[in-house]
């Protein structure tokens, strides 16, 4: 049986590498500057602002996610905190793809343009023995799915591409943070770990330290104690864990 304590850390850590938003984001990350490196110049940014700005908010939507992630054992509020910060910093490079369309006198594509790039499946990454090297192999191989948008000699056709993954990425964020959040709500994070496992010892230690002859409470199964009532004086079994809500009892033959 595993000691109380493990129960402490046994939220996984560092498997983002697998999930479609740490896909997305690191294509997103890489294709954004690639975009800036062919496109943005003295011309239309003279003081490299935009070129800082939408690589910047690149690099927070992936990197906010995976610290987020290897947060996840010790501190399950900062998780989805991080992952908040990383789907805002995408919904900024959004924006910025929208102005690049804008400035450029073009439009975003319509549903009907977006859906073949809507429609991409994203495979699972396969496993491996070297985690590091299979997600980068991985991140290629699904890039590649939309290589036909992303290698467009046309700007607008690739910022456009760009939006739909950052959409998408947004999207698969907003579904990990609610899932995050309901299973936060039922198991709460470290420090409500720590008292249920803190919990659970003293009952054991107690258990472990009670005579044959003394029960246990029928409501929650903890060793009582005799207690004796203030207005009679009459002897009866109390439950040890009185303090914590339990008000089981049993009489003393």
């Amino acid at each position: 049986m595993n000691p109380p304590s493990s129960k402490l850390f046994s939220s996984p850590v560092g498997g983002y590498r697998r999930l479609d938003s740490f896909t997305l984001a690191t294509i997103v990350q890489i294709e954004t500057w690639r975009f800036c490196q062919d496109f943005l110049d003295l011309r239309n940014d003279p003081k490299g602002r935009w070129f800082d700005q939408m690589t910047q908010a690149a690099r927070s939507g992936r990197a906010n996610l995976i610290e987020g992630s290897e947060n996840a054992a010790t501190a399950k509020e900062t998780e989805l905190r991080l992952l908040g910060v990383a789907r805002a910093s995408l919904a900024e490079l959004l924006g910025d793809y929208e102005m690049w369309l804008a400035f450029s006198n073009r439009l975003p594509w319509t549903k009907d343009e977006a859906a073949g790039a809507l429609s991409v499946v994203l495979d699972p990454m396969p496993r491996g023995d070297d985690i590091v090297r299979d997600s980068a192999v991985h991140a290629r191989t699904q890039r590649a799915k939309f290589a036909r948008w992303l290698d467009d000699p046309d700007p607008c056709v690739r910022a456009n591409c760009l939006l739909v993954l950052v959409r998408r990425a947004m999207q698969v964020l907003q579904n990990q943070i609610r899932s995050l959040g309901e299973s936060f709500a039922k198991t709460g994070g470290l420090r409500e770990r720590m008292t249920a496992v803190r919990l659970e010892e003293r009952a054991r230690q107690r258990t472990e330290s009670t005579p044959e002859d003394v029960p246990l409470c029928p409501k929650c199964g903890k060793p009582m104690r005799k207690r004796k009532k203030r207005d009679t004086g009459e002897a009866f079994w109390g439950c040890s864990a009185y303090s914590e809500g339990c008000r089981g009892t049993r009489p003393i033959p």
